[in-house]
């Protein structure tokens, strides 16, 4: 973490969260008893077998899911509902096919209704300039590709100038060249913004290169399976993905899933 004194952003102290299945009227658990810190200025990927509740967790920490039991609270305040703290990227971008790049930038922003049209516009402005999107402030999404639209998306999120982004496999729709460089851009924005972030995804590689600590969940219902520190020095280029020390760390994370997966098929048999 470069150095960063370890002041913890998140606590999520054995966080437990239920879905209500209508059908047969009964609960359906989805993370059961997720204890997590997340220090300021962290970068942390979760991953984990597929529907192991990743992204229930991180919807539970952006206030969208209330939590069954347990504690979630950033910089000591419980977490009670959606919050000016806080933003989300999805994977889909969601911009407002109506409204230009600027626009989508200053949406956030006018919602919270806590700066004039001027300040509004300047800082949406250094937020395009930031995601490298400078001289597309009047083009409009449909004029743009699915990664430049993603920039928007991150762009409008860092405009409203969270304590803590979060991040639901922002990515995963791109095609593979474009995810890669994706990857790269967001690095150096986060070098400069510095922003706590916590970024949720399946792929392996692109959580190790991201991140400074990779949380394993376990099938469901989600619990944290293992934290792995990622010692690779930054800022990191895309070849560090064939350092050996990098490999060593996918497979790792990938003999984890593996063994999950294992013992989730055996319980149904």
């Amino acid at each position: 973490m470069d150095g960063q004194a370890a002041v913890v952003k998140l606590s999520a102290r054995n966080v437990r969260v239920h879905y209500w299945r209508e059908r047969s009227d009964e609960p359906l658990l989805a993370v059961d008893g997720v204890t997590l810190d997340v220090r300021e200025g962290e970068f942390v990927s979760i991953v984990g077998p597929s529907g192991c509740g990743k992204t229930t967790f991180l919807n539970a920490v952006d206030g969208l899911l209330p939590i069954s039991s347990g504690s979630l609270a950033i910089d000591g305040r419980p977490v009670t509902g959606p919050g000016r703290d806080r933003a989300m990227v999805f994977q889909q971008p969601s911009l407002l096919p109506w409204r230009s790049v600027l626009g989508n930038v200053m949406y956030g922003m006018e919602l919270e209704r806590q700066l004039s049209r001027r300040e509004m516009r300047e800082r949406a402005r250094e937020h395009i300039k930031l995601v490298g999107l400078e001289g597309f402030e009047d083009s409009y999404p449909l004029e743009l590709s699915g990664g430049m639209q993603q920039r928007v998306n991150l762009a409008r999120a860092l405009a409203t100038d969270p304590v803590m982004l979060l991040l639901d496999e922002p990515f995963a729709s791109l095609d593979a060249q474009t995810r890669e460089f994706m990857q790269l851009e967001l690095l150096r924005i986060w070098r400069r913004t510095r922003k706590t972030a916590i970024f949720i995804t399946h792929d392996i590689k692109e959580a190790i290169y991201l991140a400074d600590r990779v949380v394993v969940f376990t099938a469901r219902p989600g619990r944290v399976k293992e934290q792995i520190d990622v010692d690779l020095p930054r800022p990191r280029e895309l070849r560090i993905k064939r350092d050996p020390r990098f490999l060593a760390y996918e497979d790792r994370v990938w003999n984890l899933i593996e063994e999950e997966g294992t013992m989730a098929r055996a319980a149904v048999r």
